[in-house]
């Protein structure tokens, strides 16, 4: 498209303000074939679950400023944007920048977040239409810091980008920060049993122990999406969601009513297994589904069983991306005991703009030093991997 055309940047306080067909041409064009979203966290039925029900917008320190970018009247970009009062529920952590801000004497919070809220998933957080990428994407950006520099805010964060966005964005001058996951990939597997077939011995021994003592719990396992999904399961998972956010982060980050809309609009979004006793649920993971991708994102329950939180989150999702043809499953952010079930690590991505200079530049000679520890993490994780030597290297 033509780099000369002029660009309106509008930022937007509530997504109920931009038409959900303007958005998602940015955000999933590809669902035009009648497809599901490569990602389904950037669409607009679920930016707007989060806002209409109360987990992000006043009192929760995500307070919405979604861009949209326009050239001759069309929407030809967009990008979920938030003002931060705090540092959590992001995932690329940056604690340590914040205290050093304000020892100097700065004022780090508010900043400026663009991302999926509470969501450690890579997808593009510069929502072009197609052509439109390069002009769309330095118009984002440049929006996105105007903002910032208009209310005095003291950074700009973009996590969870794309390896191709980050490499744009560090042209134009953002800084680059490498951190890392655990994924699984499919290398074209039939079956779970093809998938362990690529294991070493001992590997794959332990974890056909593990899925045995796991499906011994007393019950069974079930796989829920779209219509056989049911109110009563989601006051089920509302308690495992609860129990596991008041362990982890001290209170749930979404509300009740984020599962209600779920139910109501994004059940054919969603997969949800669980662990069923008796009649009763007692363990619950919820995984998302992209066109390519599964992505894990919450496990809880109400009874501990030995192995049945790796059968929910991991095995079950493995069996689902080979039963579903998806090339790869996210099970969110850390944990190094994936790595012995089948997900290796790999990088992630986020770009930063800091406002101060001096800042600025000692947060890229951080990143610098953090890029080389982070690639040598990998290098040794994926070692220290479950599968033949053979197929490491073929996967490498």
């Amino acid at each position: 498209m033509d780099g000369d055309t002029a660009v309106d940047i509008t930022a937007y306080a509530s997504l109920s303000d931009i038409p959900a067909e303007e958005w998602d041409a940015c955000a999933c064009p590809e669902t035009a074939d009648g497809g599901p979203p490569a990602d389904p966290f950037t669409t607009h039925r679920f930016l707007s679950a989060l806002e209409d029900s109360g987990s992000v917008g006043p009192g929760t320190g995500w307070q919405p400023r979604y861009l949209l970018a326009r050239a001759g009247g069309q929407v030809i970009a967009a990008a979920p944007l938030y003002a931060k009062g705090h540092s959590q529920g992001e995932y690329i952590f940056d604690h340590n920048w914040a205290h050093a801000y304000e020892r100097a004497g700065g004022r780090y919070y508010p900043k400026l977040q663009m991302a999926v809220p509470f969501t450690p998933a890579t997808g593009r957080r510069f929502l072009t239409r197609p052509g439109w990428e390069d002009v769309g994407r330095a118009a984002l950006v440049q929006g996105a810091v105007q903002v910032a520099e208009d209310n005095g805010l003291s950074s700009l964060h973009i996590t969870f980008c794309t390896g191709e966005e980050a490499e744009a964005g560090a042209r134009i001058g953002l800084l680059r920060r490498t951190t890392q996951q655990f994924h699984w990939e499919n290398a074209g597997y039939q079956s779970f049993d093809d998938f362990l077939g690529s294991l070493s011995s001992r590997k794959r021994k332990t974890i056909r122990k593990e899925r045995a003592q796991a499906q011994g719990f007393g019950g069974q396992i079930v796989s829920l999406t779209g219509d056989d999904l049911r109110p009563e399961h989601w006051d089920a998972f509302w308690h495992f969601y609860q129990d596991t956010g008041a362990r982890k982060w001290g209170s749930p980050y979404l509300t009740r009513d984020f599962f209600d809309i779920v139910q109501d609009t994004l059940r054919d979004d969603v997969l949800l297994v669980l662990a069923l006793r008796d009649g009763q649920a007692v363990a619950g993971a919820l995984n998302f589904i992209g066109r390519d991708v599964l992505f894990g994102r919450y496990w809880g329950c109400t009874e501990h069983h030995p192995c049945l939180h790796f059968e929910l989150c991991y095995y079950q999702a493995i069996d689902a991306a080979i039963a579903r043809g998806l090339n790869r499953v996210e099970a969110g952010a850390q944990g190094e005991h994936k790595l012995a079930r089948g997900y290796l690590p790999v990088q992630t991505h986020s770009l930063h703009w800091l406002a101060d200079p001096g800042f600025s530049e000692a947060v890229e000679n951080y990143l610098q030093a953090e890029r080389a520890a982070v690639e040598e993490d990998i290098e040794i994780l994926t070692a220290y991997g479950p599968f033949r030597k053979a197929q490491v290297e073929e996967q490498e």
